[in-house]
């Protein structure tokens, strides 16, 4: 196995990864701010830190990743205020379709997923750390960091920071003020906002301030990764740093991974284009979302994704290739002799090659567009073998591990539901009864029940097989 290396934001360097603690990684993401539904921008972020947890444990290590949710900030205040209701009762629905969706895209649970109204004793006494440290100020009620006072301050985004200027307060949350220089960490309360009675007053806390607090109270006051999407940069992330090193004096995080944006048809997705499409859309489109999810590992990480209904058909047909590929290694597992009487070694030899490309192209920064190369590479390689009729029970049942082995990273081998499968199978099993007893008619009928089910078969010598359209 070749060695692991990640572009680091910080160095703007790809870089050898080598994990704080051996053999365990420390991971946070940044999760989703519940005011509206998940789009397929904010899944495909999700999408690919969870690829990054689990490539790291494909490669033996103990992976510990903690996701946050933002359950208090500006729009969440203003759009529930708007409906009338209070921020719990108006973002659950939210959260609910967040874990709704992730796991609907085959995106496994982290390991926690805190919540920012859960966490405010955490983020007051961060507060009271970075006070007695000489990096904070009051104004009107809230509690301000002051920047000129952390030499270094900018190593994340590369920003310059003029230290002569007074200074600035921007007491918003909107992504969009990226030019605030001090920052709020406490806001004093307002009328019609949510807020808690604290030692540094009643108030609620800043956006920034809620994931410093989070994750260093779950992973430490250093850790391995820091995941999210590019425009969280600056101030985000610049502002996360900021304030975790000021209160301890210690290295934040070793290293800082982002994602890029997500067009529609080469343009940004905006509400005024009517281009933000969800998962259920999506599904509305007649793609499941394993095509979704399969687009979206189709191009790495730090690609801008051009997202089109092309690249869901072209999914769709690279799935379907996939299943035709195990359905053809089932059918010789189960027909063709067991020993390797007439196997030269070409399927060892075959699935060498294609564990060694897949891991090459996943160590060099995740480079999915690599591995699924890869992938359909050795199918290519071994459907030539099987014309040959090269493969036997056994090469066919290590090709069905090498691909097996493989997708417990990339999850996108279709899962049939045994229930259903067991009808499908029932039907199948009196077509062919009914061919036997040359009731074509009937056959052909049981055929064209399967088709409108979405079910597509293909009679081989070694049997009967089905796979969904």
């Amino acid at each position: 196995m070749s060695d692991l290396k990640l572009y680091n934001t910080l160095t703007r360097d790809k870089e050898l990864f080598i994990p704080l603690v051996p053999g365990q990684v420390r991971m946070y993401s940044c999760g989703p701010t519940v005011y509206n539904r998940p789009h397929i921008g904010n899944l495909r972020t999700f999408l690919w830190s969870d690829l990054l947890r689990r490539y790291l444990e494909f490669r033996g290590l103990q992976v510990k990743q903690v996701m946050n949710i933002t359950d208090v900030e500006d729009k969440i205040i203003r759009n529930a205020n708007a409906a009338g209701k209070d921020i719990k009762s108006y973002t659950a629905p939210f959260i609910d379709e967040f874990h709704a969706s992730l796991a609907e895209l085959r995106v496994r649970p982290a390991d926690a997923y805190p919540r920012a109204t859960d966490y405010i004793p955490q983020m007051v006494e961060l507060v009271e750390k970075l006070k007695e440290r000489g990096h904070t100020y009051a104004a009107d009620g809230s509690t301000y960091f002051r920047v000129s006072t952390l030499p270094g301050y900018g190593k994340l985004s590369r920003i310059e920071v003029d230290s002569s200027s007074d200074f600035t307060r921007i007491e918003t949350d909107e992504y969009e003020k990226e030019n605030a220089r001090d920052f709020v960490l406490w806001k004093a309360k307002k009328e019609g906002e949510p807020s808690w009675p604290t030692e540094i007053g009643e108030g609620r806390p800043g956006w920034h301030l809620e994931c410093s607090a989070m994750s260093m109270h779950l992973l430490g006051e250093t850790f391995d990764i820091h995941t999210g999407a590019v425009d969280l940069i600056f101030p985000h992330h610049e502002n996360e740093i900021a304030q975790s090193e000021g209160a301890t004096g210690k290295p934040f995080v070793r290293f800082w991974i982002h994602g890029e944006h997500l067009n529609i048809e080469q343009q940004k997705m905006s509400k005024s284009l009517g281009n933000i499409y969800t998962l259920a859309e999506i599904k509305e489109m007649g793609y499941s979302p394993l095509a979704l999810r399969y687009a979206l590992l189709s191009v790495p990480y730090r690609t801008k994704l051009n997202f089109t209904r092309q690249s869901l058909d072209d999914a769709k047909n690279a799935l379907e290739r996939i299943e035709s590929f195990l359905l053809r290694l089932d059918g010789i597992v189960t027909s063709a002799p067991a020993d390797a009487a007439h196997s030269d070694g070409h399927a060892d030899q075959l699935i060498g090659k294609f564990l060694i490309a897949f891991e090459e192209a996943m160590d060099d920064d995740l480079n999915t567009a690599g591995a699924l190369g890869a992938l359909f590479t050795f199918i290519r390689d071994a459907n030539t073998a099987m014309d040959a009729g090269r493969i036997s029970a056994a090469d066919a049942a290590g090709m069905r591990a090498a691909l097996t082995k493989v997708d417990g990273v990339l999850d996108i081998v279709p899962r049939r539901d045994e229930n259903v499968d067991a009808d499908i199978e029932k039907m199948i099993e009196a077509r062919i009864a009914a061919r036997k007893a040359r009731n074509f008619a009937e056959g052909d009928r049981i055929r064209d029940e399967l088709l409108a089910r979405g079910i597509l078969l293909e009679d081989t010598p070694q049997g009967t097989r089905w796979r969904r359209k």
